[in-house]
């Protein structure tokens, strides 16, 4: 009888902690404004690179295998560009280059391979001026050069979505990382058109009379989005078969009160309607490989519960990866949700629970740091114990073998 009790007490410890053989586990490293990486003020490359060394030995120990690291944060580069200035969170002004000279975008893909772990390019694709009081702006920024493809809104300056020209040129920078660059991906998050600002209108009027377009402006500017979003797409597999697409967006689609289709929620802004960006659209079309919804908040939460997003997406991903982001950022709030260890393995447990999600993705970086609520420690004797291949995208060829 003891024996088989014992039997008992290992089934549902091996059940309760299964490791999946295949699982996508990444972390978010932003750069804008250096909210991860490099440390403010740090523009020694070799401190550089010791802090990111650092940073992903610790996202390794934690059984982290991919990193997203935002190489392109404001119409800059975090790499050698031939179109856009050195980004001025790496040296400080905009357009001077390391020194000693080093291409941080070889350096960083470099030291993640070594770590087994994948390298996705993160770009905005519309931001060209993070602050038009504050930001260092070189002579040959692409607002300078091409003042009328932009366009400000609040303290920002943002590509026209609707200028043709702007769009090719964005195409062109990521054809370009694509290309000279081993990343295993390109990655957007959430800025297309951007979050409204109460009272303000974004100020396209203008291109919108310009364009002399049939459809309603809501829809023109989805058009507009779409446009992008396919001729990257295009761009990225002409140039790597095997590279692969992402996006991570706001968390809700639209509400259940504006779609059938919708997530029962009442979210105050919405991808489709707010930010005019119809994932549901490109992951229909395929053109983009997987999905990494922001689902930022918790576990019951009153208005966009973190569980009725994830089985939302769920039935939702068309054939495409879906990875689940994570807001471990929130455990610096004052929020009482995030300050319970629980509340990030719940999240893990209920994303196993649908085999159409293939895992997870953490914002961000630096909130791993001092090991909030011991989710370091979760990570590493539990959760993510035991190594994890990344999750194979059946619909695209092998990468290619070095």
């Amino acid at each position: 009888m003891k024996l088989f009790f014992s039997c008992l007490v290992c089934l549902f410890s091996i059940s309760l902690f299964a490791q999946p053989e295949y699982e996508f586990r990444g972390v978010w490293i932003a750069t804008v404004d250096n909210i991860d990486w490099p440390p403010k003020g740090v523009t020694n490359p070799a401190q550089q690179k010791a802090d990111f060394i650092r940073q992903l030995d610790l996202h390794k120990r934690n059984g982290i295998n991919a990193v997203i690291v935002q190489i392109r944060p404001a119409a800059d580069a975090f790499y050698a560009s031939p179109y856009e200035p050195w980004s001025q969170w790496l040296t400080g002004i905009q357009g001077k280059p390391t020194f000693p000279f080093y291409d941080p975008l070889v350096f960083m893909i470099e030291e993640a391979h070594k770590r087994g772990m994948e390298f996705h390019a993160w770009l905005n694709p519309y931001r060209a001026n993070f602050n038009i009081r504050t930001a260092s702006i070189s002579p040959d920024h692409i607002t300078r050069k091409h003042p009328e493809w932009f366009l400000t809104y609040g303290d920002k300056k943002y590509f026209d979505p609707a200028n043709k020209l702007g769009q090719e040129f964005v195409v062109n920078v990521v054809r370009d990382i694509v290309k000279r660059y081993d990343i295993d991906a390109i990655h957007m998050d959430d800025y297309f058109y951007p979050y409204r600002i109460p009272g303000k209108e974004f100020p396209d009027a203008a291109s919108y009379r310009k364009s002399g377009s049939p459809l309603s402006k809501d829809d023109w500017r989805r058009a507009n989005v779409d446009s992008i979003i396919e001729k990257i797409s295009v761009a990225i597999k002409m140039e790597k078969p095997f590279c692969k697409f992402g996006i991570s967006p706001f968390s809700v689609w639209r509400n259940l009160s504006q779609d059938p289709d919708g997530s029962n929620t009442k979210a105050g802004v919405t991808n489709y309607d707010d930010l005019y960006a119809d994932i549901l659209l490109w992951l229909r079309n395929g053109w983009i490989d997987y999905v990494a919804p922001q689902l930022y908040l918790e576990i019951g939460h009153d208005k966009i519960p973190f569980e009725t997003m994830v089985d939302w997406w769920s039935k939702h991903s068309y054939g495409r990866h879906v990875y689940i982001g994570h807001g471990i950022y929130r455990v610096n709030e004052r929020n009482a949700a995030w300050k319970k260890p629980a509340e990030l393995p719940n999240q893990i447990k209920l994303v196993r629970e649908y085999p159409e999600i293939q895992g997870s993705i953490f914002y961000n970086s630096s909130a791993f740091e001092r090991n909030p609520n011991g989710w370091n420690d979760s990570l590493r004797n539990n959760y993510y114990k035991e190594p994890a291949k990344i999750p194979v995208m059946e619909w695209l060829p092998e990468r290619e073998k070095k």
